[in-house]
């Protein structure tokens, strides 16, 4: 048997290392098979079908293309040129395409961890708006005024992600400021009341309305409260208003800023000048 696999096919190439070849590879396809629908079953319900189907094909012949350079040997190719050739050529390449590597393996990443999904309101990479799409090289914004922005994937996976929609709910709060003469307790009342009239305003977490400071010019009101996150700002301009109003018809009102000068020594007020000038439009 021995006799057998030691057996010169041709220059240093024998039956066995031939037979390891083969067997080699074969192993190495079923992992490669094993290892792309692991990767599909991950990344089905993530990733479009087109680029999911990049994205195995390109796993599935990398696997095997490496193993096949590796075993090389075996069969009697000699490819230390070639490599050499390929590996200052692979340089050459890899600093031309790092980016683009870069935002593929960012892409693949971000699809499995999926910190945002299309349609969500997100503040990613200097860039506020809606999700419009999610690709393999790069993410789609639409911004709320309307423009339409490609993000690289790269910075998108190394930058802090804002998601204002992955919650059901989210907080709003005002800060309202009345007069010192005015009742603060019946303006709490009257907040309140306007809260618990809301429809879309969420009983848990509780609202809270409480005086928070003592202003130069008012006493201000805290108001804090929970809405659904797909109505929130609807919400929150309305209920702004509503607060306004109710509380100038409970005459309670909002003031103006406003100061009091004192003088240290001030003059009588007359008629004449500082030096007894006569002063225009006082009849002397």
């Amino acid at each position: 048997m021995m006799d057998i696999l030691n057996t010169v096919i041709y220059g240093e190439v024998t039956v066995g290392s031939v037979l390891l070849f083969t067997a080699v590879m074969a192993v190495t396809v079923i992992a490669s098979k094993l290892i792309t629908l692991t990767l599909k079953r991950a990344l089905i319900d993530k990733v479009k079908k087109a680029q999911l189907d990049i994205i195995l094909k390109t796993v599935y012949y990398g696997i095997i293309a490496i193993v096949f350079l590796g075993l090389t040997p075996l069969i009697g190719i000699n490819l230390s040129g070639l490599l050499l050739a390929g590996g200052i050529a692979g340089i050459i390449i890899g600093f031309a395409v790092q980016n683009i590597v870069a935002n593929l393996i960012s892409g693949i990443f971000l699809a499995i961890e999926r910190p945002m999904k299309i349609g969500d309101a997100v503040s990613v990479a200097d860039v506020t708006g809606i999700v419009e799409d999610t690709n393999i090289f790069s993410t789609i914004m639409r911004t709320f005024d309307g423009l339409f922005v490609r993000i690289p994937n790269a910075n998108v996976f190394t930058s802090n992600i804002t998601n204002y929609t992955a919650h059901i709910a989210r907080r709003f709060e005002y800060v309202i400021g009345i007069r010192y003469s005015d009742d603060a307790e019946r303006a709490i009342d009257v907040i309140k009341k306007i809260i618990e009239e809301h429809p879309l305003v969420l009983k848990r977490p509780e609202p809270q309305v409480f005086v928070d400071s003592l202003g130069d010019s008012s006493v201000n009101i805290v108001v804090r409260m929970w809405a659904p996150t797909q109505e929130w700002y609807s919400v929150k301009m309305e209920l702004l208003w509503r607060i306004k109003t109710e509380l100038e018809r409970n005459g309670i009102q909002i003031p103006f800023p406003q100061r009091v000068v004192w003088f240290a020594n001030e003059p009588p007020l007359t008629s004449r000048g500082l030096k007894g000038e006569e002063v225009p439009g006082s009849g002397r």
